[in-house]
């Protein structure tokens, strides 16, 4: 299987992934309305039509197939409307379209993952057209061949003596060249039977052109000795480009012969034949290209037109392309600082000077901002696929919620979006799982909607963006969660423990309180991979509960990590940054405001509270640190629940600094854990550390 060029497959899997989202996105709203709109029945036909392309163009034959199956399916319900499917059947129409997407998008990841695509996919195959059987009105043993998945009607003709298995196919409707497309076909097909073991019609398909019409009007026939060489012909039949449907033709239900034209609807007589997906399907197959591509021509041939020129405006660039560009606008940044703040300028009056340094300042910000917001995009595309997720929980755990989401416009960059998906994913099915009752009638004794909700919100806050996950379930039992905690040598027997310290427990490395493994929780894998996985993009976590009243989840992400506000300061001849959205407040103190602790700690009471004291001097052990408290800064932070004063020698100023990742070797160091995040290059050419706040005070 040729992949192509890696810009192609990369142009193939964007579009597949998007049409994806679109068409789980309509399933979703469909199935809360119970039926499909003629929109929604266009669109997905569309889909299928343009998956089935797009994979028949790359070589991807499962994908090809299945999305062709699924276009007949749609094809039907776009001429015969929507009640054709009985009220009885639309959640199985839901579900096998469900099953359609799911296994779409394990075929790309696959793809993604450089691995063999799915050989069999009789299964899936079998349930659309058993589905197709029943909306026809036929006995689903009509398609009881697993692979007969475009059976659109038996055989006109009779089959030649010897050869009772009859394959005949039919190509897109204008593709040209039909007779050599019959050649290539027969070629094919001779890889997997011997050529003494079947035979065709028009014969002559290789050297005679005039055969071309012949083909495009009554399509192409093979005969076989046996089913099991045609069974596996129909594998190649879908592996060929441009074959727009087939049909097979069995010894045990020969036909009256009947006329060759595939288009025709079934005569009465044929009532309780194989389901007719292939003629109503070709036709509209044949035009389906035209209505995506009509915009497109439009376009180019009269870009000036209005209705046009937001399609125009818009276009998909590589992200790799963005991480150069942010990048090099970060090297320009640092450039700037650098001749600004030369030591070769101290000194000196240089108006005109100053004023460009101020305007290049004014243009390099303006840069910095443009640069970074094309990395940004809306949280929407995540949140919505947390709708699929509380569905098929709801399903497979028979409770009833549904799912409320806030906030989906807000910007994140991109980078940390594709981060923050499996943990949000993780919470919500926690909260599915752990959060809302099993029992209906436990909800409404509580004085509970009897439909759980769970609530995805999502906020900016300046530098940050505060994402929820709160549910109205029965919150956390910290009786039971504590003696879970002693068992697994968490907590011990005989102390007090707060109701924070017990939920503290539940971001625990391998804690869970699901007793036994399911599909979704009890693998000993639990909220510490959320934690660590927030934490690896600059973000936290933090629980709150009450019980019997639900949980909430609180993520706490910076809105990007290539460039942030940070306050420098001193220790020694050492330079540190502080990430600005970290700092509550900085005081000036004397030996008399701090407390020492049992242990011989020191502590600051700021608003009727007591913080503990980090100095830097004594954590990273620099010599020429300030000892007098009186003589340095007492800054206040906070992270997540965390909070704690931290001192240190001077605050030499705000800066909006460029972040740069450590040395992957430094890892093994354990260097996160000791408070040290990334660094940055000062103006002067000098590097300073970026401190991870959360780590800071975990590391001492």
């Amino acid at each position: 299987m040729s992949m192509g060029n890696d810009s192609i497959l990369d142009a193939y899997l964007y579009e597949t992934d998007g049409l994806l989202e679109q068409l789980d996105s309509i399933v979703l709203a469909a199935e809360q309305a119970d039926a499909f709109s003629n929109d929604d029945i266009n669109t997905i036909f569309r889909i299928m039509h343009t998956i089935k392309g797009s994979s028949a163009m790359m070589e991807f034959n499962s994908l090809m197939t299945i999305a062709h199956r699924a276009e007949d399916l749609f094809a039907i319900l776009r001429e015969q409307s929507i009640s054709i499917v009985p009220e009885s059947l639309r959640p199985e129409l839901f579900d096998l379209l469900f099953q359609t997407i799911d296994f779409f998008r394990q075929e790309i990841e696959h793809i993604q993952n450089g691995e063999a695509l799915t050989d069999n996919i009789d299964t899936l195959l079998e349930k659309i057209n058993s589905f197709i059987a029943q909306i026809n009105g036929t006995a689903p043993a009509a398609a009881k061949e697993p692979d007969s998945s475009n059976s659109s009607e038996p055989a006109a003709d009779a089959t030649p003596h010897g050869f009772p298995y009859g394959l005949r196919v039919f190509f897109d409707e204008g593709c040209g060249m039909e007779n050599l497309r019959a050649f290539m076909l027969v070629t094919s097909i001779h890889d997997i039977c011997p050529e003494e073991d079947f035979t065709f019609e028009p014969a002559d398909v290789e050297h005679n052109a005039a055969s071309s019409a012949q083909v495009a009007q009554s399509g192409f026939t093979m005969y076989f000795r046996n089913q099991t060489d045609r069974d596996n012909a129909i594998h190649s039949v879908t592996g060929i480009g441009s074959v727009r449907n087939y049909q097979t033709m069995d010894p045990a239900s020969q036909p009256a012969p009947a006329a060759e034209q595939p288009a025709p609807a079934p005569a009465p007589s044929e009532a309780s034949a194989a389901p007719q997906p292939a003629p109503s399907s070709s036709a509209a197959a044949s035009a389906a290209p035209a209505q995506p591509a009509a915009p497109a021509s439009q376009s180019k041939a009269t870009p000036v037109k209005t209705e046009n020129h937001h399609k125009e405006s818009l276009i998909s660039v590589s992200l790799s392309k963005l991480d150069q560009l942010a990048a090099v606008v970060g090297e320009i940044v640092i450039t700037e600082s650098m001749v600004t703040a030369s030591p070769d300028l101290k000194g000196l009056k240089l108006d005109a000077f100053t004023k460009s340094a101020r305007q290049l300042r004014k243009l390099t910000d303006e840069l910095q901002d443009v640069a970074m917001s094309l990395r940004m995009v809306p949280v929407s595309a995540t949140f919505q696929k947390m709708n699929r997720i509380v569905r098929d929980m709801c399903k497979k755990l028979d409770k009833q919620a549904h799912l409320t989401l806030i906030g989906e416009d807000t910007e994140v960059d991109k980078t940390i979006v594709d981060s923050i998906g499996d943990p949000i994913m993780h919470i919500v099915r926690n909260s599915m799982d752990h959060g809302i009752e099993e029992n209906v009638e436990d909800r409404i004794a509580a004085g509970k909607d009897p439909v759980g909700e769970i609530i995805l919100s999502a906020r900016h806050t300046g530098s940050e963006v505060i994402i929820e996950i709160r549910d109205d379930g029965q919150g956390v039992n910290d009786d039971a969660v504590l003696a879970k905690a002693i068992r697994q040598g968490l907590a011990f027997e005989g102390v007090e423990y707060s109701h924070k310290d017990i939920l503290a427990f539940l971001l625990a490395p391998g804690f869970s309180t699901n007793s036994e493994v399911t599909e979704f929780s009890g693998r000993g894998v639990g909220m510490d991979v959320v934690k660590k996985n927030v934490e690896d993009i600059g973000g936290s976590v933090t629980i709150t509960s009450e019980q019997g009243k639900g949980m909430t989840t609180t993520l706490k992400i910076p809105l990007t990590m290539a460039i942030m506000d940070g306050m420098e300061v001193s220790v020694g001849s050492s330079i540190f940054t502080i990430p600005i959205h970290n700092i509550r407040q900085s005081f000036r103190i004397s030996q008399k405001d701090l407390i020492s602790d049992a242990s011989d700690g020191e502590l600051f009471k700021c608003m009727g509270e007591f913080y503990p004291v980090v100095r830097m001097r004594d954590l990273y052990q620099i010599e020429d640190g300030r000892v007098n408290v009186e003589e340095g800064i007492l800054i206040w932070l906070e992270a997540g629940e965390l909070s704690y004063c931290l001192f240190v020698d001077e605050l030499l100023g705000e800066q909006q600094v460029v972040v740069k990742p450590l040395p992957s070797y430094l890892n093994s160091f354990n260097i996160k854990r000791s408070g040290i995040a990334g660094c940055t290059i000062l103006g002067d050419g000098n590097i300073s550390l970026i401190l991870d706040v959360n780590n800071l005070y975990q590391g001492q």
